[in-house]
């Protein structure tokens, strides 16, 4: 039979589990969506209404920096230190899950469709290989986030951890394939996806160019709480793998000096 007490402490316990679960719903909503406006397809049941050029590059930029900084700064440690001070910490990561697919929602709705066309493959084969490539990149992005345990990037594991009453897993270190490869395959996968496109349109070559600034900004950051969090072996790592581009070993990877 369970006790006064024991119920009271499983109460809240389900509700964070279940607060963790709407939280990964509403993001996988949100990156279907977000899926949806890379492969320009029409998202609104009445699309809005053309607006002029410079209207839609300054609200599309602006929608990409609201994307940027949501990632950028509730991935910081020094704002997860505050968050925890507000809520439960288990619900940190779920939190961060639930906003990002919340801001994802949000820039794929609003973000403006610019018709001109920057490139187009005709050819069918051609067309045939760069679809391929891209869906390679999409193909290396899941492989490379299920080496990395997807449940605790997605807050699951810690709302599971938590309704059960034991202690979550310390993160480790891997470098199982593709992280032998590039220490961040999971951008090298988005970045492959974004532009690796057959037929490239003025709107997604934005989307494009922005997200790819943003990813490289994002690894400046996360390669310092990386050595933080890793020490020695993180920077021993550094100077054996590139950082996202396989064939710029020496070129593309920030020096380990700099952390």
């Amino acid at each position: 039979m369970i006790s006064s007490r024991e119920d009271d402490n499983l109460m809240p316990r389900f509700f964070i589990l279940i607060y963790g679960i709407v939280s990964f719903l509403i993001a996988l909503g949100g990156l279907f969506y977000f899926v949806l406006l890379l492969g320009d397809r029409e998202i609104h049941s009445n699309p809005v209404p053309a607006r002029p050029l410079a209207t839609a590059i300054l609200v599309n930029i602006s929608l990409m920096t609201l994307f940027g900084l949501q990632h950028s700064i509730m991935a910081r440690l020094w704002f997860k230190d505050f968050l925890t001070k507000l809520i439960p910490s288990v619900m940190e990561r779920s939190t961060y899950v639930l906003l990002s697919g919340v801001v994802m929602f949000v820039m794929s709705y609003f973000w403006q469709n610019i018709e001109e066309i920057a490139w187009q493959i005709e050819h069918p084969a051609a067309r045939a290989g760069v679809t391929a490539f891209q869906m390679s990149g999409w193909g290396l992005l899941v492989l490379a986030a299920s080496q990395v345990n997807p449940l605790e990037l997605m807050g699951l594991q810690q709302v599971y951890f938590h309704f059960i009453g034991k202690p979550e897993p310390d993160a480790e270190f891997t470098e199982k394939f593709p992280y032998r490869l590039v220490r961040h395959p999971i951008q090298l996968g988005v970045i492959i996806g974004i532009w690796a496109a057959p037929t490239m349109s003025m709107s997604h070559l934005l989307l494009s160019a922005s997200m790819t600034l943003y990813i490289f900004i994002g690894l400046y950051f996360e390669e310092k709480e990386l050595v933080k969090l890793f020490g020695e072996t993180y920077r021993e790592y550094q100077r054996r793998v590139p950082l996202v581009l396989p064939f710029l070993k020496r070129k593309n990877r920030f020096k380990a000096s700099e952390y």
